[in-house]
């Protein structure tokens, strides 16, 4: 595609789905590559806002008619948060591309009035958004804080199975509920005390400008964030040679070589994006990639973790490496539980 053509940017038409689009068309524009225009599109997602994702079809929700959009050639490129996309894509559908990842790590939020930012709090420290962990000493100071101030048994806002799983550990009493809607819309509920606190992906929040509504920001070692966390990937058609060579100048080598290590681990776990997996690739230099993964029992009580480190080159293998230890510690038992569990509840929510 010559820079005279314009490219048919798809997306989802909220705040931080704009936010995505308008960053790749910058980045486009800025390599001199075609202009590009932004073509709304309203997903199943969008329209079953009251509902848990868990029990209407998980986050592809979010991307089936995007992807069918491009399929159909309405669009030229698809733009998606990485997370939301099923690990086997459309016939005919590629990822050509993605945006260098922002902070993968989940967040906790308390509501404005709590004052945090405070100084036990005060959690945020830009050299840790390559996904290290930090200082194992301050984190857990960190979290006993937090613990210390939601108690036990706190309201917890997240629909998210694999958050849930994770979380029960720290807040076996805790009652989650999830919570949907736009950014801004969580934060007043949670502000108008729906919940006394929010789980929500710390990339978001600053992407949107709400950094300074984190209260924490969860370690690896607490909750592993789901695959593709913080990472904008350009979808295309296989054969379309244009939207690749205008993808390619913005594509972030080191993020899409974290993205095809989890997204590798995930296919050979045969999860889906609402099943209780974590996984965080992490460079550790310019050519070596770490893994780090966890599948958890939705009741929390059980959990099998995994880890190993490769050249980024081999980024797909370390992926299905590090699913085999996962499979070998008992994975494949706690996602069969799952899905059964996941499909109980579908067979008796009301149609």
């Amino acid at each position: 595609m010559s820079s005279g053509h314009e490219l048919r940017l798809g997306t989802r038409g909220s705040p931080l789905a704009l936010w995505q689009a308008h960053a790749v068309a910058a980045r486009i524009a800025e390599t001199g590559g075609p202009s590009c225009r932004i073509v709304i599109i309203k997903t199943s997602g969008d329209r079953l806002q009251e509902a848990p994702l868990s029990e209407v079809g998980g986050k592809r929700l979010f991307v089936k008619e995007i992807e069918e959009a491009l399929l159909r050639h309405d669009i030229d490129l698809a733009v998606h948060s990485s997370k939301d996309m099923p690990v086997v894509l459309p016939d005919g559908l590629a990822i050509a591309g993605v945006l260098p990842r922002e902070d993968p790590r989940d967040a906790v939020v308390l509501p404005a009035s709590a004052g945090i930012r405070d100084a036990a709090l005060a959690i945020d420290d830009p050299a840790t958004h390559d996904g290290a962990t930090g200082d194992g000493a301050i984190e857990t100071l960190r979290m006993d804080e937090l613990t210390s101030r939601l108690g036990r048994a706190p309201s917890i806002g997240t629909g998210s199975v694999r958050r849930i799983a994770q979380l029960w550990s720290l807040f076996p009493g805790a009652r989650f509920a999830p919570i949907r809607g736009n950014l801004d819309t969580r934060l007043r509920k949670l502000d108008a005390g729906e919940q006394q606190a929010l789980v929500l992906a710390a990339a978001g929040l600053r992407r949107l400008g709400f950094a300074s509504r984190i209260s924490l920001t969860l370690p690896a070692a607490v909750c592993v964030p789901a695959p593709g966390q913080g990472i904008v990937a350009m979808e295309i058609r296989d054969e379309d040679d244009a939207a690749r060579r205008a993808v390619a100048p913005i594509d972030d080598a080191a993020a899409g070589a974290a993205l095809r290590a989890e997204r590798a681990l995930v296919e050979a776990l045969g999860g889906g994006c609402q099943t209780p997996v974590g996984a965080l690739a992490s460079p550790l230099d310019d050519a070596t990639l770490e893994l780090v993964a966890v599948v958890a029992s939705l009741d929390g009580r059980r959990a099998v973790r995994g880890s190993a480190r490769a050249a980024r080159k081999e980024a797909a293998v370390l992926g299905r490496s590090v699913a085999r230890q996962l499979i070998a510690g008992g994975a494949a038992d706690i996602l069969a539980d799952a899905r059964r569990e996941q499909g109980a509840v579908e067979r008796i929510r009301p149609g």
